[in-house]
């Protein structure tokens, strides 16, 4: 018996191996596939965008500011904006993130501020940081941040080299108005 829908009979010797209507069956197919797919709920476990998203590796902006060092955020307190999420320690310091992220988000796009000296975009470490003028630079090690803590005038010069290393980015990062 053969599943295909072709009146004429196989050649001698051949195999043929077929569904009935499989050329009306296979869209249909792929719907149903696309529609369950959709339908499927988000499970709690992050994705691996959300953690490329993801401001500070999860640490609190608000705490470098006002608590005896960066604390860990929460995922009960998170907040999205300027295309990253940021997590806190508390509700608290989510509202006055909220109200003005400006003051908390890391300058030069939490990238090591000694690095965008060099013409880099180098990674950072949040617990090797610096507030300097209510500003927080980030850093990827203690060497680099003693080496920029040790002239005040490099601030500046890498305030003025970030807008020139921005084009690096794969993704726009919003960063605080001076």
């Amino acid at each position: 018996m053969w599943l295909t829908r072709s009146d004429a009979a196989p050649a001698p010797g051949s195999i043929r191996v077929g569904i009935f209507g499989l050329r009306r069956i296979a869209p249909l197919r792929v719907l149903v596939a696309i529609l369950i797919t959709a339908c499927v709920p988000a499970t709690a476990e992050p994705s691996v965008a959300m953690i490329e998203l993801l401001a500070l590796e999860g640490f609190d902006p608000v705490s470098y500011f006002v608590k005896e060092g960066p604390l860990a955020g929460s995922a009960r307190f998170e907040l999205t904006w300027g295309g990253r999420v940021w997590r806190f320690a508390s509700g608290a310091d989510r509202a006055a993130f909220r109200d003005n992220p400006e003051v908390y988000t890391p300058r030069l796009g939490g990238f090591d501020a000694a690095g965008i000296l060099d013409g880099r975009l180098v990674d950072a470490d949040p617990l090797v940081f610096a507030v300097i003028g209510e500003r927080l630079y980030l850093f990827r090690d203690g060497e680099r941040r003693a080496r920029f803590l040790a002239d005040p005038d490099l601030a500046r010069q890498a305030e003025a080299a970030w807008p020139g290393l921005q084009d690096l980015l794969d993704v726009p990062i919003r960063d605080a108005p001076r």
